[in-house]
């Protein structure tokens, strides 16, 4: 049998505990040992009735906890198994820790995150923008909350033409979720332009209506985009993730939706300088044209360049004249040519020094007295004139007689 070193069969076993079977673990039990090192990791151990595990979790994850655990304490710890080599000990590394009770919650909003995420509602290209200058503006909250006061003094401030339509709902406790989507469901009828739903601050169970799945999906179904703002800078909800646009409190909701009064007007008082200043260099460089045209002699003396184009006419149908006389005698001494040498070629003309031209009844020149029989009729063209003639006899000389 091969024998292997430690720190290889270590190297294997922390291989084997990479398998996904060992991550993404919820773990509950009761914390024991527990040491916040000055380095800022904690280390604790796990246990239950039977059983213990050790456990770590390094300073970047836990300065995000909300709370310090101590010995005692019931959690549950998110996190993977792994194994820490140099004393050859598995031991479970903690991403996120919560006390029981509020752990069952994060446990809860994690699988609803995961699902919904991977269904593609946190997605940003279904995600819309807001409208620019929105006309109205729907607020779906607690008619009583201080959000209400805060997102109408914030609207009313920055742009004091908006209106303003609020839907009361249960922002918490039993019923919170489905009064919240009956609001939402109400807005879709409405001539709202942008709609915000939130609340202020408060404990993660009291803003657990905002992780309902329901709510999450009428959020994502609105025809009307949607600005997600529940608790504080620091709160995430579900809500947050679907809604088209997060804000991290109510008050910085009611910014993000409407612009400054202030800035539109310095904006409007910017590009009217910028247009008037265009429009004026536009009428500069025109009135310069215009000088130019004035200035110009066509304009001084519209007879001027009349008569400069007459003149030019003249000069080219002179030109044309001289060239067409040109081309034509040039045209009449090659036509003389061609026809001296036609007329060289002519068969007249040798049939005018007493030649005549011979032709059997299908017209074809006899050339042999073997063309033709005795009897046969022949053509026979003059200079002037033809003859029919018959064939009295033949003979295979020169002369034939007819």
């Amino acid at each position: 049998m091969q024998t292997i070193s430690v720190s290889e069969l270590t190297k294997k076993i922390s291989s084997a505990l990479s398998d996904p079977v060992f991550q993404n673990l919820a773990v509950e039990g009761e914390v024991s040992n527990f040491v916040h090192h000055t380095s800022g990791h904690m280390y604790f151990s796990l246990k239950d009735s039977h059983s213990r595990i050790k456990a770590v979790m390094f300073r970047s994850r836990n300065r995000l906890l909300r709370f310090l655990p101590k010995n005692g304490d019931t959690v549950i710890a998110l996190g993977g198994v792994g194994v820490y080599e140099p004393n050859g000990e598995y031991q479970l590394y903690v991403e996120m820790l919560y006390p029981k009770g509020v752990g069952e919650l994060h446990l809860a909003f994690e699988q609803l995150k995961a699902k919904l995420e991977q269904e593609g509602l946190f997605d940003q290209a279904r995600k819309r923008p807001l409208p620019a200058l929105p006309r109205r503006v729907g607020v779906i909250t607690s008619a009583s909350g201080a959000a209400l006061k805060d997102i109408i003094r914030v609207l009313t401030r920055r742009y004091p033409g908006v209106r303003v339509l609020v839907i009361p709902a249960l922002v918490q406790g039993e019923g919170a979720p489905e009064s919240l989507v009956r609001a939402l469901h109400l807005a879709q009828g409405t001539d709202c332009d942008v709609l915000i739903i939130g609340r202020g601050g408060g404990s993660f169970e009291e803003l657990a209506a905002f992780n309902d799945e329901q709510l999450a999906r009428a959020i994502a179904q609105s025809t009307v985009p949607v600005v997600s703002a529940v608790g504080h800078e620091t709160d995430f909800t579900i809500a947050d993730f679907v809604a088209d646009l997060r804000a991290p409190t109510p008050s910085a909701a009611a910014e993000l939706v409407v612009p400054l009064q202030e800035e539109l007007q310095r904006s409007i008082g910017s590009l009217s300088l910028r247009l008037l200043r265009a429009l004026q260099r536009k009428i500069s460089a025109e009135r310069r044209f215009l000088n130019q045209l004035r200035s110009s002699a066509a304009l001084q003396r519209p007879d001027y360049r009349v008569n400069q184009l007459r003149q030019r006419l003249d000069d080219l149908l002179t030109s044309l004249a001289l060239h067409t006389s040109h081309k034509m005698e040039l045209r009449r001494g090659q036509l003389g040519s061609l026809a001296g040498r036609l007329e060289a070629l002519s068969p007249l003309k040798t049939l005018g020094r007493g030649y005549a031209i011979c032709s059997d009844e299908q017209g074809r020149v006899v050339r042999s007295a073997q063309q033709v029989s005795t009897g046969d009729a022949v053509h026979v063209a003059l200079y002037q004139g033809r003859l029919l003639c018959r064939v009295e006899g033949r003979t295979s000389h020169e002369r034939t007689e007819v």
